[in-house]
């Protein structure tokens, strides 16, 4: 694959620790609360991830959506950061997104710079997911839907998805196992093919 066009100059890159012809691109890891964000950087990063975590406690249950998630223990109260490298030429940095509303105010500063995003979805609480997908659409990111199966998640037709998501069928929706990496790294891979081909189109003559 062809990664010319995805290196991003003004981003600030650790000393050494890429060779000069190595390319990069901030991806955003996006979705609902419980949906897996934090599961997915951790699984697929080379490096060890950032993660800013917190317990859930009593109190925040009167403020943050635990239906459907009840067993969950801890959330994401910033941003989690991790790293990839899907070939020698092109790398790419990992930045989750809180999940709960009361931390949505962050998503403009974290998407800045941002070239492209996986929305994680549970098909089992598919509005969960609902504002993320707005936010990719008023952001205007392009991004791919990332089913994340989970052991009692139902098996949905694809157009039924689409539908229940209200999303055009240009827009890529891959199944997969947060927990594992090479699926997490098949959806990464498949939203830089989404974007290649996004851009190939814009440079078509009308």
């Amino acid at each position: 694959m062809d990664y010319k066009g995805f290196d991003r100059p003004d981003w600030p890159q650790p000393s050494g620790s890429l060779p000069a012809e190595s390319r990069s691109v901030k991806v955003m890891i996006a979705g609902g609360f419980g949906t897996g964000k934090t599961t997915m950087v951790r699984s697929v990063s080379d490096i060890k991830p950032l993660t800013t975590e917190e317990t859930l406690t009593q109190a925040t249950a009167g403020v943050d959506d635990l239906v459907g998630v009840a067993d969950k223990e801890k959330t994401t109260v910033s941003l989690d950061f991790g790293r990839i490298g899907l070939s020698e030429q092109l790398v790419l940095y990992l930045f989750g997104t809180p999940g709960q509303e009361r931390f949505w105010f962050l998503w403009n500063g974290l998407f800045k710079g941002a070239l492209g995003a996986v929305v994680l979805v549970d098909t089992r609480r598919l509005e969960s997911s609902f504002r993320a997908i707005e936010e990719m659409e008023r952001l205007d990111v392009p991004f791919v839907i990332a089913l994340n199966v989970f052991p009692d998640s139902r098996d949905h037709p694809i157009e039924e998805i689409r539908d229940a998501l209200d999303i055009t069928d240009r827009i890529p929706v891959v199944a997969c196992d947060a927990r594992d990496r090479g699926s997490s790294r098949d959806v990464l891979i498949a939203l830089i093919r989404h974007l290649k081909e996004r851009s190939a189109a814009a440079l078509e003559p009308r």
